[in-house]
Parts: structure tokens; C-alpha cells; sequence
């Protein structure tokens, strides 16, 4: 993927405050050609933005329960340990960490009990040594890049 440079943000962060504004509304708001616009909005489609998966809350899934499970594994698993995660629907995302776990699953669950079920899914994947799990009482920040973008606008980048 090549860099983002301030027109890619500038329609991003426009993008972000009316995510169904066509390119022609884009163009308009920005000063920018209609066909630049949509170039570059096809490229950033096809290459930056996120599908459908990230903006759609699993409460509304009725999977209101979000769990943080770090997973202490044996290293030399690690590509079937993703690849078992990847397995699971209710396993968000993953990432795999540095200090003293090595992996962060991020759960979402129906109730305390398919948690539970979830859990032992996990501790039974080849190379899992043990899992800690921490609840999330609240989403005290939602999930956000506008401000990334912002502030990057404010210092320019190289190419730009």
C-alpha cells in the first residue's frame, strides 16, 4: 500500500463525517475534480477502508458481552494457533503482542455462558498454554482514526 498523502486524507476525514457522500459532493466540499475524487476513492476502497466488518457493533448481533483474552502460547504453534483463532466466529481479531502474552483476542459473546464456551475453545487449541480473560464494562472510546487524520493534515507528509 502507498503512503496517504493530504488529498487521500482530506477525503477521508470528509468521508468520515458522511460516510454516503458521493464524489461529486467530496469534489464540491474539497475543490477537487469529481474524477480525481472518485480515482481515488476506488484506490482507497481497494486498499485502505475496511469492509463492513468493523462498523457493525456485534452488540447489535446480539453478541453484547466483549471479552480481551490474552493467550500465553508456544511460539512454534503460532500460525496453526491463528489459524484455529480465525476458526472461531466469535474471535474479533488478534494480535500478537510483545511482554509477557503473546497474543490479544478480542471475544465478543451472546452471555457470560457462551464466554465461557468460547474460552475453552480457546485453551483447547494445539500450543495454548493458558488464557486470562479481562470483561469490558464499557467502551470508554469507540474505535477511531479522525483524529489520526486531522492530525496528520496538520503536518505535511513526505510527498505531499
Amino acid at each position: 500500500m502507498q503512503p496517504l498523502d493530504s488529498t487521500d486524507r482530506r477525503i477521508l476525514l470528509a468521508l468520515s463525517s458522511a460516510v454516503r457522500r458521493s464524489a461529486s459532493s467530496i469534489a464540491g466540499l474539497l475543490g477537487l475534480g469529481r474524477n480525481t475524487v472518485q480515482t481515488r476513492l476506488s484506490r482507497l476502497e481497494s486498499e485502505v477502508l475496511d469492509g463492513m466488518d468493523r462498523r457493525i457493533p456485534p452488540a447489535a448481533l446480539g453478541f453484547g458481552l466483549l471479552s480481551f483474552v490474552e493467550l500465553h502460547v508456544d511460539q512454534r504453534h503460532l500460525e496453526t494457533i491463528t489459524q484455529s483463532l480465525a476458526e472461531i466466529p466469535e474471535v474479533l481479531e488478534a494480535h500478537g503482542l510483545t511482554g509477557s502474552a503473546d497474543i490479544l483476542v478480542r471475544v465478543a459473546a451472546a452471555n457470560a455462558e457462551e464466554l465461557f464456551r468460547v474460552h475453552g475453545r480457546l485453551l483447547h487449541i494445539h500450543g495454548v498454554q493458558r488464557a486470562d480473560s479481562a470483561l469490558s464494562m464499557a467502551e470508554l472510546i469507540p474505535y477511531r482514526t479522525t483524529r489520526l487524520i486531522e492530525m496528520s493534515l496538520g503536518s505535511k507528509s513526505p510527498g505531499d
